[in-house]
């Protein structure tokens, strides 16, 4: 049996905003809980509905209403960075917005790190 490899779920943000947890409180009640079982599956490691759309940014699909879709990015072996979420409808621009999301992170991410080491 292969060890259970529990992933740290955080939210990407700019500005003091998360456009993850902005999309998520917008949902009605049965989308939210949907949304956040799907989140607490990729704690646990379920990576088995997740495919790369580019660029590093990941997704991963809600059989639910609309088609909902959550986009992240893996930060080393056990963080994921929660970018944003949408629906097959609007695919095309989230997927567009979570690559934005994902540089901005990645180039902040730099920056603290060449800070702290001068």
């Amino acid at each position: 049996m292969l060890p259970l490899v529990m992933l740290d779920i955080r939210y990407y943000s700019a500005d003091r905003e998360s456009p993850f947890a902005d999309w998520l409180d917008g949902l009605d009640v049965m989308a939210a809980a949907k949304v956040t079982t799907a989140v607490a599956r990729l704690s646990l490691g379920n990576l088995s509905n997740v495919k790369s759309v580019g660029e590093g940014v990941l997704e991963t699909k809600i059989d639910f209403g609309p088609g909902y879709r959550i986009y992240f990015g893996r930060d080393g072996d056990t963080l994921v960075i929660l970018l944003c979420g949408g629906t097959k409808k609007r695919q095309r621009s989230d997927i567009a917005r979570a690559t934005v999301y994902w540089r901005d992170y990645k180039q902040n991410k730099k920056r603290r790190s060449g800070l702290s080491n001068g």
